[in-house]
């Protein structure tokens, strides 16, 4: 098993929106390709509040690549994303990392 963390950066004050996006059309089209989330967080306490965060479980990074890819270019969310994104961009930067749990994490 496999966990993806991934940590979108917004544009200041677009945090909303991005939370409004995954809530009513990004997970449903995730769902749509198998894709698994395993939780989303924002900050409470610390360096920003315009961070989110979240992790993607993947059995493998074949199935990683084949889900992912397919997700990137489904016409729904192309469309989705140029309709959300018709007053700016949403997010300034991305970041992912690719994590393996350890042999005695109590995720696995």
């Amino acid at each position: 098993m496999l966990y993806e963390l991934r940590i979108y950066e917004c544009v200041p004050g677009r945090l909303p929106d991005l939370l409004k996006r995954f809530d009513t059309i990004t997970l449903k089209l995730w769902e749509k390709h198998g894709i698994r989330q395993a939780g989303f967080w924002t900050t409470v306490i610390g360096e920003s509040n315009q961070t989110l965060y979240y992790f993607v479980v993947w059995d493998s990074l074949a199935e990683r690549e084949k889900k992912w890819n397919a997700f990137g270019v489904d016409p729904e969310w192309i469309k989705a994303r140029a309709q959300t994104e018709a007053n700016g961009a949403i997010v300034a930067n991305v970041k992912n990392f690719i994590l393996a749990p350890t042999s005695f994490s109590a995720v696995k």
